[in-house]
């Protein structure tokens, strides 16, 4: 059965990243969340897609130049002003121990192939384990040095290799780092690919698809899962059958 996953939560319609737009992919009825990591300025793990705050914040400059308790004076609900009046950036703890009272899963995308964030695996490993998630856990990244040191560190978690282009057999790829699954984004995920791929026991999971046609592809395809902004529309468009 394909899984949903609320791409930010439900992106499409909240201020992405954050517990509104988590908690309403979750009512929504997705099967599980996907968010990004950076690390503060004081090396607290903070759940924000870019490297800078400029396009989901009122404020500028980098995640990384920022302490949490300046992170958490801004207020991210950046194009749905109209419809929310606030929404924190969240830290990846908030998420994790709403998520574990929850039981849903989480994937964890780890954003440091542009920023090398030092000891950040360690940092997302260590709340994993105190809130008991491991079996509801994906990482995923496009740093695939990270993927073979998550697999170093806990080879029992599922990982996931990002990527954008052609991979040559990407679920041979992907053991070879360490992942075990493959997370590519849609143009890349023919269905040739995600039939040799999960042949090889490696579930494809493509991002971001908010195309109703491409939806229905996937699940006549029997795809993994898939992420999208939109986890309402995906639910629906899953029961309709």
């Amino acid at each position: 059965m394909t899984k949903i996953f609320g791409h930010r939560g439900s992106a499409g319609t909240h201020p992405e990243n954050t517990m509104i737009s988590f908690e309403q992919a979750y009512k929504d009825g997705a099967d599980g969340i996907e968010l990004d990591v950076q690390l503060s300025k004081d090396g607290i793990p903070v759940v924000i897609h870019d490297e800078k705050v400029n396009r989901t914040t009122d404020s500028k400059g980098f995640v990384q130049d920022l302490t949490l308790h300046e992170l958490k004076k801004l207020n991210a609900v950046h194009k749905f002003k109209k419809q929310f009046k606030h929404a924190e950036i969240p830290t990846l703890e908030e998420v994790l121990e709403w998520a574990s009272r929850k039981q849903t899963i989480v994937n964890i995308e780890l954003k440091n192939s542009i920023l090398p964030y030092a000891g950040m695996e360690e940092k997302v490993l260590d709340l994993v384990d105190k809130y008991k998630m491991a079996h509801l856990i994906i990482f995923s990244s496009f740093n695939h040095y990270s993927i073979a040191r998550l697999n170093t560190l806990a080879p029992n978690i599922e990982k996931a290799v990002l990527y954008m282009e052609g991979i040559y057999k990407p679920w041979d790829y992907t053991k070879w780092v360490g992942g075990s699954g493959i997370h590519p984004h849609i143009k890349a995920a023919t269905a040739s690919i995600i039939q040799r791929s999960q042949h090889a026991g490696v579930p494809v999971r493509p991002f971001t698809v908010n195309d109703e046609k491409v939806m229905k592809r996937l699940f006549e395809e029997g795809c993994a899962g898939f992420f999208t902004d939109y986890p309402k529309k995906a639910v629906q468009l899953k029961y309709q059958n």
